[in-house]
């Protein structure tokens, strides 16, 4: 006859039973009670068969509740979850049918929530959430449904957010690349061209001629002295380029190479 030597308490929902013949069982503590298993309580091999059967799934049921203690969780992630725990496939349905009819796993309940909690507390566009959302396993039809929430009206209000917050850490750079940064960060974060253009509208983006010559001046020494070991046309070729890729426009390049030129003519 098995004995059982000792009953372990694991860190986690689940307990392991040390017998005599030297085997292990981890069972959930619905089993030990189930089954009244104590320390010295002799036990049969029939007995420990139908303990393991009925075990693994009881025990990776608990282990799914305790998981979802702390947040929702999607279809997906309980299954890898499981998977890691080292559930077999076919009690890891069965789990996950089980957690469906009681409701603490819905992957469209998590697709709503999970929309609802991004567009109050983050700068991230449909699309993005929508990526997200694939991620973690919500199908696209989920996912479609969740994102009507996000209305026109909501992602105009954050996308102005995310546009105003870009517009003051690019201020102290061209007008042509202020803009250029303000679309594409727009895009970057996964709002579409109807919600770009609303909010492009309605912002004020104005050009500072002034700030503009200052900082065309300033970039612009920069790169005459970094050049100047190149013959004058080349020299001349390297800077405008070099201008013209950090959004100057054109015609104050040429005035500002005019100037450097003479300057340089003077000094000869």
């Amino acid at each position: 006859m098995i004995t059982i030597k000792n009953v372990l308490k694991e860190k986690g929902p689940g307990y392991t039973i040390s017998l005599s013949n030297g085997e292990m069982l981890l069972v959930s503590e619905d089993i030990l009670v189930r089954y009244r298993l104590l320390k010295n309580q002799e036990v049969t091999q029939d007995l420990i068969d139908e303990i393991k059967k009925a075990g693994q799934q009881d025990l990776g049921y608990q282990m799914s509740l305790n998981y979802l203690s702390y947040q929702l969780r999607t279809e997906k992630e309980v299954r890898d979850y499981l998977k890691d725990k080292e559930i077999n496939r076919q009690d890891i349905d069965r789990i996950i049918e089980r957690l469906q009819e009681v409701k603490l796993v819905d992957d469209q309940v998590y697709a709503e929530s999970y929309v609802r909690t991004q567009m109050r507390l983050s700068d991230k566009g449909p699309a993005v959430l929508k990526q997200k959302l694939t991620q973690k396993g919500i199908k696209a039809p989920v996912a479609d449904a969740a994102l009507n929430l996000y209305t026109f009206e909501i992602q105009q209000s954050v996308a102005t957010k995310l546009a105003e917050k870009t517009i003051r850490k690019n201020q102290h750079k061209t007008f042509q690349t202020q803009k250029q940064k303000l679309q594409q960060t727009l895009m970057t974060k996964g709002f579409d061209k109807e919600v770009s253009r609303a909010v492009l509208a309605n912002i004020t983006l104005e050009k500072d001629v002034e700030q503009e010559a200052s900082l065309l001046e300033k970039e612009g020494d920069k790169l005459w002295r970094k050049n100047s070991r190149f013959e004058p046309f080349d020299r001349k070729q390297k800077t405008m380029q070099g201008l013209m890729r950090k959004g100057f426009d054109y015609e104050l390049i040429k005035q500002y190479v005019a100037q450097k030129e003479l300057i340089d003519e003077d000094n000869e």
